[in-house]
């Protein structure tokens, strides 16, 4: 991302003067009304459904057919029927909005800029983050500034000082760049990546041939909707819109030269920056699409005495650390998910056709009395009772595994005309989750995913699975929802349509976009430069923030090696060299240290296996240091683009989480 750029919509924000594109809006948004459980009026009938389905294959896809339907509203009662969901008032009572304010101050906090409010004299933090925003992100920074300010007034007390007054010199209005910059960027960078321009493409999906959809993940997600809201009320774009038909096409996400970032690839600090950068974008985003969306406070419950069902997802895993330390999902669930992939998913109707009520419930008891002890056996259990205790055991997490904060932003996905701005918010949220919630809804979403593979077997396609989860997932005891508002099959196939994207798409969603990466590392170039922030003049400042580091002599020209560094437990530490060329890649410098090191005769180094066999650890090559603190690169990553977007950083080669722990 240019420097000119990001730095201009820190100058945007810091002056004030934000430029809404989006429509005008209330600042100080209304609360989402609160309302009672809906069902069809042939809600009872679903109980007795077959588990089969008639329905041609080709309109399984676009549409969910009566069944599925019928399964939506039958989990639906299900779940109304349960503990702790018919009494709505209860429901209303203990999970309320934030107080007016409460949530402009919580959405500051979490996105790093809670000092904005304060009465600290010294800011600098502040503009490092501030700096990295494009104008479209910084514009919904101000925006919460303005509704806080707005709320503080209307309880008569003092307004937090002007942004402004951060820097003590004054902010000259003529630094300014152009207001069309970003999007003009933005048009340009998508249009390089891929073969015609947004609009082509745009145009060429409305024809309806060919069915795929291009991600672009190098621009903003929030810059990416400045532009198609503005096509989309060009006169000639107006006759090409069509209805969404309901299929699903396949994604082509044009893969950058430092390669895709998983979730998993970054440190627990550079992720918290993540966060915070995504959850700037999401809100922008959202009030470019005219989502309303509003946080919830859950009530205090008592958690229950079961060491299994009702249990919080952080004390669940708190727990099975003591047994298995490095653990990331429930030891329950993993053990539940693995008898449902060995039994379950070739069975007929699976997570549709319920289980025996009474045996689930001795089922359940089994499980908490002898789980831990290592005393239970599956050997006895039905697949469809396992199935109806995985649904069990998700709706009975005291805070929704979609968590309470961003529960009803999941189901406001639904709303989203567009798939491509669908997913783009179904990305961020998902990196905003807490890594117990995220790393649980994969397994689930990697176990769903593999039902809806055997669909031969079990007659279950995606359409079938989405709606009948999405219930246990979008419903809660905890957050009042309107997912069940309104008609009846609209609603209920909108709600199984977010469902089916977080299934099919799953992969792309666990990563992480190339223009969040972009302003991590600019977020901690400037952070390492911290003390440029204090007693110069903001034009100063600037300067030396739009001087970008890569135009510096020397920083392109090809160094002819680069150390690598080893370290590959007990086992092996050193160093090699690595001959660098324009095609370099990190498969490349790991193939030559499988031949260098793992594998010749005088350094090979690797665990016999019983059947006489050598295993090497499985590494892969990081980048530490410099604009970021750990990162875990993909093996099509281009080293020469590497070092020109990180020269600062080492490279080390180290085994990968799982493997280090088997040595």
């Amino acid at each position: 991302m240019p420097w000119g750029r990001s730095s201009s919509a820190a100058l945007l924000l810091l002056s004030g003067k934000a430029v809404g594109r989006a429509k005008a809006r209330d600042p100080s948004p209304t609360e989402m009304s609160v309302e009672p459980w809906v069902g069809p009026k042939d809600q009872a009938a679903a109980e007795h459904a077959p588990s089969t389905h008639t329905t041609p294959p080709q309109d399984q896809e676009q549409h969910p057919d009566k069944l599925c339907l019928d399964s939506f509203w039958s989990e639906v009662e299900t779940i109304r029927q349960g503990s702790g969901y018919a009494d709505l008032d209860s429901t209303k009572r203990d999970s309320r909005h934030s107080e007016e304010g409460e949530q402009e101050e919580q959405w500051l906090a979490d996105a790093g800029l809670s000092t904005l409010i304060s009465d600290d004299s010294e800011n600098v933090d502040n503009a490092v983050l501030l700096s990295t925003l494009t104008r479209t992100q910084a514009e919904a920074v101000q925006r919460r500034l303005d509704s806080y300010t707005l709320t503080l007034r209307k309880k008569n007390k003092p307004p937090p000082r002007d942004v402004r007054d951060i820097f003590h010199p004054p902010i000259s209005q003529s630094l300014l760049p152009e207001s069309q910059h970003s999007e003009d960027l933005a048009q340009n960078s998508m249009a390089a990546v891929g073969k015609t321009p947004l609009s082509a493409v745009m145009s060429e999906n409305q024809r309806g041939t060919p069915k795929e959809e291009i991600f672009f993940t190098d621009v903003a997600y929030c810059e990416q909707a400045v532009i198609f809201l503005k096509q989309s009320k060009l006169p000639q774009n107006n006759s090409q819109r069509k209805k969404e038909d309901g299929t699903l096409p396949q994604v082509i996400c044009p893969k950058c030269r430092l390669g895709v970032t998983r979730i998993q690839d970054l440190s627990h600090t550079d992720m918290k920056k993540v966060r915070q950068l995504a959850l700037i974008d999401m809100t922008a985003l959202c009030d470019l699409l005219e989502l309303e969306v509003k946080r919830h406070k859950s009530g205090k419950r008592k958690i229950p005495e079961s060491p299994l069902f009702g249990v919080p997802l952080a004390t669940l895993l708190e727990n099975d650390q003591k047994t298995k330390p490095h653990t990331s999902t429930p030891l329950f669930l993993q053990e539940l998910l693995s008898f449902l992939e060995k039994k379950g998913v070739d069975a007929e109707g699976i997570l549709r056709v319920p289980g025996s009520q009474s045996r689930i419930k001795l089922l359940q008891q089994d499980l908490e009395t002898h789980f831990y002890s290592g005393h239970f056996s599956w050997d006895e259990v039905s697949p469809n009772d396992a199935a109806a205790l995985l649904k069990k055991f998700i709706r009975e997490l005291p805070a929704p595994l979609l968590t309470s904060e961003y529960l009803n932003t999941f189901s406001a996905v639904r709303d989203i005309t567009e798939l491509r701005q669908k997913l783009h918010m179904l990305n961020l949220l998902i990196l905003l989750l807490p890594e117990p919630n995220r790393k649980t809804l994969k397994a689930l979403l990697e176990f769903l995913s593999k039902v809806v593979s055997r669909e031969k077997r079990n007659r279950m396609n995606l359409w079938a699975v989405a709606t009948i989860m999405a219930p246990n997932l979008f419903l809660h005891k905890a957050v009042p929802s309107r997912l069940t508002e309104g008609t009846e099959k609209g609603q209920a196939e909108k709600a199984a349509d977010v469902m089916r994207l977080l299934i099919r798409y799953q992969d792309l969603l666990w990563t992480i976009p190339n223009f969040l990466m972009n302003q991590v590392r600019k977020l901690n170039e400037n952070s390492n430069r911290r003390y440029q922030f204090y007693n110069r003049r903001i034009k100063n400042l600037l300067r030396t923030i739009h001087t970008d580091s890569r135009d510096k002599p020397g920083k392109n020209t090809l160094e002819s090696s680069r150390t690598v560094k080893i370290q590959v437990g007990d086992m092996l530490n050193s160093t090699m060299e690595f001959q660098l060329s324009i095609d370099s890649r990190a498969s490349d410098l790991l193939a030559q240290f499988q031949r260098q090191f793992l594998r010749s005769p005088e350094n090979g180094k690797g665990k016999m296996r019983r059947n006489g066999s050598v295993a090497y650890p499985e590494c892969a090559l990081y980048e530490i240091g410099g604009n970021i603190g750990e990162h875990c690169l993909d093996p099509d990553t281009h080293l020469l683009d590497l070092y020109n977007s990180n020269s600062g950083g080492e490279w080390v080669i180290k085994p990968k989480p799982n493997a280090s722990r088997g040595l």
